[in-house]
């Protein structure tokens, strides 16, 4: 007898690349499989005036799939990591994070790259991640919010709204987006959001479905994401924070983490870097580092 998987999926052409994605992963691990899309409009697709920091965050893509999984419409939901919260709700779990893409951000501009933009040069750019980290090295940007799909987006740039804007790699690269324009910020100048570039798969505590999601597990990807996501629980942040992690394994098999809260304008960046075997110890031991040169006095002030 067929089983059928329902996905519950936002409607860009971003998150339907994710979900077909995911679709033909499952399938390919269960012949006997169906997976169906129920797409959806979130309130963070509808409201495209204000930052995500002003509307209540990056939840506001996640909600109404959870809804729909909670009345039975829907199985999963898969999403970008980095829109997630740092916590899951109450009855709902993340048993598989992987495939994960480039983490780095683009800044996207036909004036040339961080270096060469003109004094002044407008750029578009949502997230205050960063807003914080390019001000630190560019205080003369003049940074504005920036809203709607990888498409809407360029087209602002394109004609003319935005000197620049700064773009995910990954869901450039998943689109198959490909210009003459880009320019890849590397860590060292914009650090990643925890989770960046990669996919998480969200279902009801079912024992059932984490079965059948449980050969698209990634061992590697999902030690390093939970480390980063550490890093915004253990400092109670979401998107409207200028919160960075990133982590990498190395040959012996510990985690390497790098993460950063920085001030909304730039003027002060804390750093830790922590190294181990336990995720959770890993992000931990930064996240005491952090609070130990005054994340709390500059996390206050960003929530003031």
């Amino acid at each position: 007898m067929t089983k059928t998987l329902t996905i519950a999926t936002r409607e860009s052409k971003l998150a339907l690349w994710q979900a077909y994605f995911v679709r033909d992963q499952l399938m390919q691990a269960h012949p006997e499989l169906n997976v169906e899309l129920l797409g959806m409009t979130t309130k963070g697709d509808q409201w495209l005036s204000a930052s995500l920091s002003e509307v209540g965050g990056k939840g506001l893509f996640v909600k109404e799939l959870e809804v729909a999984m909670l009345e039975g419409r829907a199985d999963i939901a898969v999403h970008s990591v980095k829109d997630l919260p740092a916590q899951m709700p109450s009855g709902f779990v993340l048993p598989i994070i992987a495939f994960r893409a480039d983490v780095e951000d683009v800044l996207v501009s036909p004036k040339g790259d961080l270096a060469r933009l003109p004094q002044g040069a407008r750029v578009g750019s949502s997230s205050l991640r960063r807003k914080s980290q390019l001000l630190a090295i560019r205080p003369d940007l003049d940074l504005q919010p920036v809203r709607g799909n990888v498409g809407t987006r360029l087209a602002k740039l394109d004609s003319g709204e935005f000197d620049a804007i700064v773009l995910a790699a990954a869901g450039l690269k998943r689109l198959g987006i490909e210009r003459r324009d880009l320019y890849t910020l590397d860590i060292e100048t914009c650090l990643p959001a925890p989770g960046q570039g990669a996919l998480g798969i969200e279902c009801r505590a079912d024992a059932e479905l984490l079965n059948w999601l449980a050969p698209l597990k990634d061992h590697n990807v999902a030690q390093c994401v939970e480390a980063e996501r550490g890093i915004s629980a253990g400092l109670g942040a979401d998107c409207s924070l200028p919160v960075a992690a990133h982590a990498t394994l190395d040959g012996s098999g510990d985690i390497l983490l790098r993460a950063l809260v920085a001030s909304a304008d730039g003027g002060q960046i804390l750093r830790a870097s922590a190294r181990g075997a336990d995720p959770k110890n890993v992000a931990a031991d930064a996240v005491a580092q952090l609070y130990d040169q005054g994340a709390d006095a500059l996390l206050a002030a960003l929530r003031a």
